[in-house]
């Protein structure tokens, strides 16, 4: 049987040059080479698993920023498509294409383009915290796409150091006598929805990071992340657990089971 793809690339110095060439490609064809309309660029990227290192190593997975500052910026620099200056790029690794992007002839990839006169929309989202370990008002949480902030913290309605009050979403018993949730500050953390990257983001709140109590995240893969600071959020992802001070811990899913 003929191999569509026997002459794709096979190392990773051919897979971002390949990607690159791609992209170029596409960016010269939007808005007719000019790229001030361009509100973000979306990579889907679906390999099997034994070619996904490879991948991942030629969009420089680990560090998001650089593909984007170092290669596809360049790109447009040098062929005068004047990217505006908030312009998004994600690299999401997907079994499906979205039916509107544009596919690579030898490539396992689709590249689509957001423009201010043809947008992506995000779809809503539902998802769900799991309360693992520790005594909440609840067992289970919905959380919905829409603004606003999921505060995450001991006791219903705390009052702040400013005199006003805050209300934690996703409440554990304010108790002495509860061990467990003794390191959960009343502070500690809160969810938000980011309707652009079409994702939920984990931020720590001012009880949530050193020298007070912790706020940590074991992804499905084993690596943890450390949230240090009130600005920085991580991106949670399906199966992440959610470390509040030493012993309380949530879960983030998609599923309802």
């Amino acid at each position: 049987m003929f191999d569509m793809f026997k002459n794709r690339p096979k190392d990773v110095k051919e897979i971002r040059n390949a990607l690159l060439q791609f992209v170029k490609e596409q960016l010269q064809k939007t808005e007719g080479g000019e790229g001030a309309n361009i509100t973000g660029i979306y990579l889907f990227i679906h390999c099997n698993e034994e070619d996904r290192y490879l991948y991942e190593a030629a969009v420089n997975y680990d560090l998001p920023d650089k593909f984007k500052n170092e290669e596809v910026q360049k790109i447009a620099d040098d062929y005068a498509i004047n990217l505006p200056a908030e312009w998004v790029m994600e690299i999401v690794f997907d079994k499906t294409f979205p039916t509107e992007a544009i596919k690579s002839k030898n490539l396992e990839v689709a590249l689509l383009v957001s423009t201010f006169r043809n947008p992506v929309l995000h779809k809503g989202l539902i998802a769900y915290i799991n309360v693992l370990n520790g005594e909440a008002d609840k067992e289970k949480y919905l959380l919905s796409s829409s603004p606003g902030k999921i505060n995450i913290g001991r006791g219903r309605s705390v009052q702040t150091a400013d005199g006003f009050f805050r209300k934690n979403s996703i409440a554990f018993t304010d108790s002495d006598g509860n061990e467990k949730n003794r390191a959960v500050s009343r502070q500690h953390a809160h969810i938000e929805w980011d309707p652009v990257i079409g994702s939920f983001f984990l931020f720590a709140d001012e009880g949530g990071i050193p020298p007070n109590n912790k706020v940590k995240v074991k992804e499905a893969d084993g690596a943890i992340v450390k949230l240090m600071t009130t600005q920085i959020g991580h991106r949670l992802a399906e199966g992440d657990q959610v470390i509040l001070g030493e012993s309380v811990v949530l879960e983030f899913t998609f599923s309802a089971e």
